[in-house]
């Protein structure tokens, strides 16, 4: 992390063994880290060009590491009355200490599992087998995206409310989109 200049880091997900949300999380298993992703899927285009999260300057948030300035500005995004944090992981960026296509990045040298099981609502095994585990996961999933739309009013609000805040990746202001 410290030699590649990465303020926000995680180890690589094993592509064998782990559960995998975000290719970009994938182990490069020829490399020592990657910064970014090449994925065209859906409404998802992450290109050369790419700029944003999650193509490009992001991390998932199960296993991130911070360098000490990073953390200090992590400190204050987590500190908040949301359970899950959905939407946390896009507004990590901000943390970089400069550019986050520069400085954030995945550690393919160092590498977890990632089992999926769910931390909230009981375990994996028992997602199909038991009904109210069932009705408990469809409830925690609403609760996450209800959370979700919370947190994006609340860094909404802050935005319009700070008159000092600029937007360091707005690629609008910069005359592209």
């Amino acid at each position: 992390m410290i030699s590649e200049g990465l303020e926000i880091s995680q180890p690589a997900l094993d592509p064998d063994l782990s559960e995998v949300h975000h290719r970009i999380t994938i182990r490069n298993k020829t490399g020592k880290i990657h910064r970014r992703v090449h994925e065209f899927r859906g409404s998802l285009n992450c290109s050369e060009g790419s700029t944003r999260p999650p193509c490009t300057g992001w991390v998932e948030g199960m296993a991130p590491v911070f360098s000490r300035a990073a953390w200090r500005c992590v400190w204050h995004l987590i500190q908040n009355d949301l359970i899950h944090g959905w939407g946390l992981d896009m507004k990590l960026g901000y943390c970089a200490q400069g550019d986050r296509t520069e400085k954030v990045g995945v550690i393919d040298s160092e590498y977890i599992i990632h089992q999926g099981i769910p931390s909230l609502g009981g375990s994996s095994a028992n997602k199909a087998q038991n009904e109210r585990s069932l009705d408990l996961r469809t409830h925690i999933r609403r609760q996450s995206m209800a959370e979700l739309e919370v947190f994006r009013q609340r860094w909404e609000q802050a935005v319009r409310e700070d008159e000092e805040w600029i937007d360091p990746f707005d690629l609008t202001k910069a005359g592209t989109t």
